[in-house]
């Protein structure tokens, strides 16, 4: 089992930047992957960024350039920052567990309780 726990959000003015915080605690498997999803009102959870335990990242498309994804594995702390934030990027942004590094809902092992981000403009 493992828990997740993020931190880091609130509310943010746009241009601004973000750090997101997510530790993890519990039993970890070698192959596991760390992964931030975001959800916004009335949209289906995205992937955003995944990083495995050899550092190799992996951005969704969309992703690539504002979002920096990083971990500090001795302390078993992941991090999202997010540059140049905009009121698109409000949402509840989701840590979580996979095997393969794929940024998909469906092979996510487990989810962390979410931290809200608020952009205005």
């Amino acid at each position: 089992q493992v828990h997740l726990v993020e931190s880091g959000g609130g509310s943010v003015q746009a241009g601004g930047s973000l750090t997101l915080l997510c530790v993890a605690s519990g039993a970890r498997n070698s192959r596991d992957c760390m992964e931030w999803f975001r959800q916004a009102p009335g949209q289906e959870r995205e992937g955003v960024a995944a990083i495995d335990r050899d550092g190799t990242t992996t951005y969704t498309d969309s992703m690539a350039g504002r979002f920096t994804i990083s971990q500090a594995v001795a302390e078993n702390s992941l991090y999202l920052q997010v540059n140049n934030i905009t009121p698109e990027d409000t949402a509840i942004y989701y840590c979580a567990v996979d095997r393969g590094c794929q940024l998909d809902s469906d092979y996510v092992d487990y989810w962390g309780q979410g931290t809200q981000v608020t952009v205005s403009s």
